[in-house]
């Protein structure tokens, strides 16, 4: 259980703080960012703009009573939307009815996932994903986003299928680039990153998107722009093609799990920063009514933003009122969403790559090779695996986890085994974990080192370098100090670990 204030709460039980001042400033603020950025992940995902909108209203105000971090801003994000896109691309043709109704049943599956776990206290499972898979994962994902980018910001019709095909034939045909597309998207990026230096809430993003819309309006702008959007409100309803759930399983696994790791990663940084408590239980059941909401309202999966949670917390918001404060503006906002419509598909390409463009981590790649090489064959692992899969990602990360606990076992099965001899004494230092799966070649070892030294006539085996031993392995040293009993050498052991010390004693006396 989580304590809120001294009370013990549920994690499903819905919590109302009272506003702050702040609030009001601060879901505002998110807001103006969300409704460009939800169009623009949309994109991503494959469905359109407007389904980007439903996802970043509704379910933002009903999971607020369940958050557990003040400052998480949930809505639609680009990792979960390629995840999303990578899940149904092969199953319908992306911006289709068919696949709308496919990524509402997605977003349904996640949110009952997440549920599940939330409910069942399983959040501890947050902090099981390894990071060299996560920094291989969001490394790769944010490099095929660019990529799906580029041909949008650029303004090209590039040739190919893949995601990754299309941007490098955009990228080597200059020719095909778009001159007011390239220069949206340069001022885009500049006004989206560099408005931050001049104050951290300054509204690049509206202030892009205002300048694309006037543009496209009054240069009668002819390249490629958001199009229609339907002026009304969510109409709600979980009529959904229940009889695909099945291909969509492992799909809706790794969204609900692997997309929770960035609002699990940053509500803990910031309940560290702030010294408040947070519940990874609360939160994954806020993520999961969110998605539930989603489902619902005819959106799409959506998770925590890194980008909006921050701007959040800058803003001024303490309670989950900033949170169903920026979902009400969106839903406010979509009776009027027309006025987007002129909006050139630039600018939103723009926007994307400006906000994932910092997920790309080759110094922290680096970095591993010189601490841990194992874990750097992980990362680097699931990043070419997430270009060579996508667009289905989802499977870079199963292979992520998969040789991450490949490498794990690996690890635990080596048994380092270093030896010094002085005056006729045998030391044997045993290094590693101890059980049953790595001690199959301890005994014959230990045996040849006798053969090796046959002058000494004492044997010490030292487990100060032992992590853990187990019954099995705790007999098989019972094993071999008979057989160097029965050699006529003496035999102890040194260094027992304190949790195994019984067990050991037992067996040696028996």
């Amino acid at each position: 259980m989580v304590r809120h204030g001294g009370a013990v709460s549920q994690p499903w039980a819905p919590q109302l703080d009272r506003p702050r001042s702040g609030d009001a400033v601060a879901g505002i603020s998110v807001a103006l960012v969300l409704i460009p950025q939800s169009m623009a992940y949309a994109e991503i995902a494959g469905v359109p703009p407007y389904v980007g909108l439903l996802a970043a209203s509704l379910p933002l105000i009903v999971a607020a009573p369940f958050v557990s971090s003040p400052y998480l801003q949930t809505g639609p994000g680009a990792l979960t939307s390629l995840l999303t896109f990578g899940a149904l691309s092969s199953l319908a043709t992306p911006g289709t009815d068919e696949y709308v109704a496919l990524a509402a049943l997605l977003a349904l599956m996640v949110g009952v996932i997440r549920l599940g776990v939330g409910v069942t206290r399983l959040g501890v499972i947050a902090y099981l994903m390894s990071q060299p898979v996560l920094m291989g994962f969001t490394t790769g994902a944010a490099i095929v986003i660019i990529s799906s980018q580029l041909p949008s910001a650029l303004g090209s019709t590039p040739e190919g299928d893949g995601l990754l095909e299309r941007a490098a034939w955009s990228l080597v045909h200059p020719g095909s680039w778009e001159t007011a597309a390239v220069l949206l998207s340069l001022l885009t990026a500049a006004l989206t990153l560099g408005g931050r230096r001049i104050h951290r809430l300054f509204p690049g993003v509206l202030v892009a998107v205002a300048i694309g819309i006037t543009y496209s309006h009054l240069a009668d702008y002819s390249g490629r722009v958001v199009g229609d959007l339907p002026a009304r409100l969510p109409t709600l309803t979980l009529d959904l093609p229940y009889g695909d759930a099945g291909t969509l399983v492992v799909g809706a696994v790794v969204i609900a799990l692997v997309g929770f790791a960035e609002p699990a990663s940053i509500a803990r940084t910031f309940a560290a920063a702030d010294r408040i408590p947070w519940s990874a239980d609360r939160e994954f059941v806020s993520q999961g009514v969110a998605n539930v909401a989603s489902a619902a309202s005819g959106g799409f999966p959506i998770g925590g933003s890194f980008s909006r949670s921050s701007l959040n917390r800058f803003a001024g918001g303490r309670t989950r009122w900033s949170g169903a404060l920026t979902g009400l503006v969106v839903l406010v906002f979509l009776p009027f969403a027309t006025v987007m419509e002129g909006l050139p598909r630039a600018v939103l390409g723009a926007i994307v790559i400006s906000v994932v463009v910092g997920l790309v981590q080759p110094v922290e790649l680096a970095r591993i090779w010189r601490t841990s090489p194992p874990q750097a064959v992980v990362a680097w692992t699931t990043v070419v695996a997430t270009l060579a899969f996508s667009p289905r990602v989802e499977r870079a990360v199963v292979l992520g986890v998969v040789l991450s606990l490949a490498v794990h076992l690996w690890r635990e099965l080596r048994v380092e085994i270093v030896t010094a001899t002085a005056n006729g004494v045998l030391t044997v230092h045993l290094k590693g974990v101890l059980y049953f799966f790595s001690t199959p070649g301890i005994e014959q070892r230990i045996i040849d080192l006798l053969a090796e030294h046959p002058d000494a006539t004492e044997v010490v085996i030292d487990l100060a370098g032992v992590g853990r031993l187990d019954y099995t392995a705790a007999n098989v040293l019972a094993s071999v100090a008979a057989d160097a009993k029965a050699a006529g050498l003496e035999v102890s052991l040194a260094n027992v670990p304190a949790a195994a010390e019984v067990a050991v004693d037992r067996i040696l006396d028996d």
